[in-house]
C-alpha cells in the first residue's frame, strides 16, 4: 500500500473512528466527575460511588457487548444495501436490551434484600453503595435503548451522533450531580448515592436525545426505523445473540481480569493496590484510542463485506493494523516519557508514584499487543466472526495471562515471586497471546469467505 492510499484510508477511518473516541472519554469524565464530586463530601461516599460503579460496569458492559453485535449487522445490510432489512434487526435488538434493561432492575429489588446483610462493609457504606444502586438501575432500560440507537447510527456509518449526545450527557451529569448530592432546590441531600439519580437522568435524556435524531435525521431516512414496528421474532433475536453474546463475554472476560488482579493484590497492602489502580486506570484511557478505531474498523469491514468487496476489506483490516501500531509507538513513548508525571497526578505518596510509573513502564510494552488484539477483534465482527473472539480472550486472558501472573507473582515456581510485576507481566503475556491468535483467526476468516466467493 502507498502512502497516499495510507493516508486516504487513514482519514476515512478517522473521520468514524474520533467521534467515538471522544465520546468514550466523555463517558470517562462523567465517572470522574460522579468520584470526585462525592469525594467532596466525604470518603466513605467517593468509596460509595467507586464500589458501587465497580458493580455496575461489567453489567452495563455486558449488554453494550451484547448490542455491539448490531452495529456489525446493520454494516453489511448497509453494504448489500439491503436497507429494508436494517430496521428489523434494530427492533429485535432494541426487544434484547429492553429486557436486560427491565432485567437489572428485577435483579435488584429480588437480590437486595438477599445480600445486604452478608456484605462485610461499614453500614453508612453499605446503605450509600445499596442507594446508588438502586437509583441507577431505574436507568438502566433508557441507557440499553440508548446503545441500540446508537449502534443503528455507527452501522449506517453516522457516528457523531454519539459524540454530541454524551457531550449533552456529561453537560447534564455535572449539575444534576450537585442538586442530588448537596441537595439543592429543594431536593434531600442524598451525599454519593445522588449520582445514582443524576446518572439515571441522564440515560434517559442520552436515549431520548438519540431517539429524536434518529427520528428527524435525514441521513437516516433510507433505513428509517418509524416506516413500520416489528414485534419480537425469537429466530432473528437467537442469530443477534449468537453474534453479540461472544462480544459480551469477552469485554467481561478482560474486564474482570483486571478485577480479579487488584483483589488478588489487596493481601500486598494498599500501597500496591494503588499503585495498580493508577497504572489501569491510565491505560484504559490510552486503550480507548484503538478501541475506537476498532469500533471504526467493524462499520468499513462489516459494508465492505455486505457489498462483496472483499478486497477492500482485507484492505481495511491491513491498515488499519499499521495505523493501530503506528499510534501505539506513540502512545507507548508518552507513557515512558511522563510515567511519573501522569503517577503524580493521582496521589502525592512517593512509595506509590515510585511502583505505580514502574507499572507504566510495563503497560506501555503491552500497547502493541493491546492494538493488534483490539483491531483485530473489530474486523473480525465485522465478518461477524464473533464465537472465536469468545474462545481466544478467554484462553488469553484467564488461562494463560492469569496463571503466568499468579506463578510470578506468589511462586517460586520459575523466580522467586515479584508479586504486582508478575501479574503485569502475565497480562503482556496474554495480551500477546491474544494479539498473534485473533490476527491468525482474522486471516483464516478473510480466506474462507474469498473461497466462498
Amino acid at each position: 500500500m502507498n502512502m497516499t492510499d495510507f493516508r486516504k484510508n487513514t482519514r476515512s477511518l478517522m473521520k468514524l473512528a474520533y467521534p467515538i473516541l471522544i465520546a468514550q472519554l466523555v463517558q470517562t469524565l462523567m465517572g470522574f466527575a460522579d468520584t470526585v464530586m462525592a469525594g467532596r463530601v466525604s470518603a466513605t461516599d467517593m468509596a460509595a460511588v467507586a464500589v458501587a460503579s465497580s458493580v455496575w460496569l461489567p453489567l452495563i458492559l455486558t449488554i453494550y457487548g451484547l448490542v455491539m453485535a448490531l452495529a456489525a449487522i446493520v454494516s453489511q445490510l448497509a453494504g448489500a444495501k439491503k436497507f429494508h432489512y436494517v430496521a428489523k434487526a434494530t427492533y429485535q435488538t432494541a426487544w434484547i436490551a429492553l429486557t436486560l434493561g427491565l432485567l437489572l432492575i428485577v435483579l435488584y429489588y429480588a437480590i437486595t434484600p438477599l445480600v445486604i446483610e452478608q456484605i462485610p462493609l461499614e453500614s453508612h457504606l453499605k446503605q450509600l453503595l445499596f442507594d446508588y444502586l438502586g437509583y441507577i438501575v431505574w436507568g438502566g432500560p433508557g441507557f440499553c435503548l440508548y446503545l441500540v440507537l446508537r449502534n443503528y447510527s455507527e452501522g449506517l456509518s453516522h457516528t457523531k451522533p454519539t459524540m454530541i449526545i454524551s457531550i449533552i450527557g456529561l453537560l447534564i451529569n455535572i449539575p444534576a450531580n450537585y442538586i442530588f448530592i448537596y441537595g439543592e432546590f429543594g431536593m434531600p441531600a442524598l451525599g454519593g448515592a445522588g449520582c445514582g439519580i443524576a446518572t439515571a437522568i441522564v440515560y434517559w435524556v442520552m436515549f431520548v436525545s438519540m431517539f429524536i435524531y434518529c427520528y428527524v435525521s435525514k441521513k437516516l431516512k433510507h433505513a428509517s426505523l418509524f416506516e413500520r414496528f416489528y414485534w419480537p421474532n425469537w429466530l432473528e433475536i437467537k442469530e443477534i445473540l449468537t453474534i453479540g453474546f461472544p462480544i459480551a463475554m469477552s469485554l467481561l472476560f478482560e474486564v474482570s481480569l483486571f478485577a480479579a488482579v487488584a483483589i488478588i493484590l489487596v493481601p500486598f497492602g494498599a500501597e500496591v493496590v494503588a499503585s495498580h489502580q493508577i497504572a489501569i486506570n491510565f491505560s484504559g484511557l490510552v486503550f480507548m484510542v484503538p478501541l475506537s478505531l476498532a469500533m471504526a474498523v467493524t462499520i468499513q469491514v462489516g459494508y465492505a463485506v455486505g457489498n462483496n468487496d472483499l478486497a477492500k476489506a482485507k484492505e481495511i483490516c491491513n491498515y488499519s493494523l499499521i495505523l493501530s501500531l503506528v499510534i501505539a509507538v506513540g502512545t507507548a513513548l508518552l507513557t515512558i516519557a511522563l510515567r511519573y508525571p501522569i503517577a503524580e497526578i493521582y496521589t502525592l505518596d512517593r512509595k506509590v508514584i515510585e511502583l505505580a510509573a514502574s507499572l507504566m513502564f510495563l503497560a506501555s510494552l503491552f500497547q502493541f499487543s493491546d492494538a493488534i488484539q483490539v483491531i483485530s477483534a473489530g474486523a473480525l465482527r465485522g465478518y461477524k466472526d464473533t464465537q472465536s473472539i469468545l474462545y481466544i480472550t478467554f484462553f488469553s486472558y484467564w488461562v494463560i495471562g492469569l496463571s503466568l501472573g499468579l506463578i510470578l507473582g506468589l511462586t517460586n515456581w520459575i523466580i522467586d515471586p515479584i508479586g504486582p510485576y508478575g501479574f503485569w507481566i502475565g497480562i503482556i503475556f496474554g495480551l500477546t497471546t491474544a494479539a498473534i491468535l485473533l490476527a491468525w483467526r482474522l486471516s483464516i476468516i478473510q480466506k474462507r469467505v474469498e473461497l466462498a466467493h
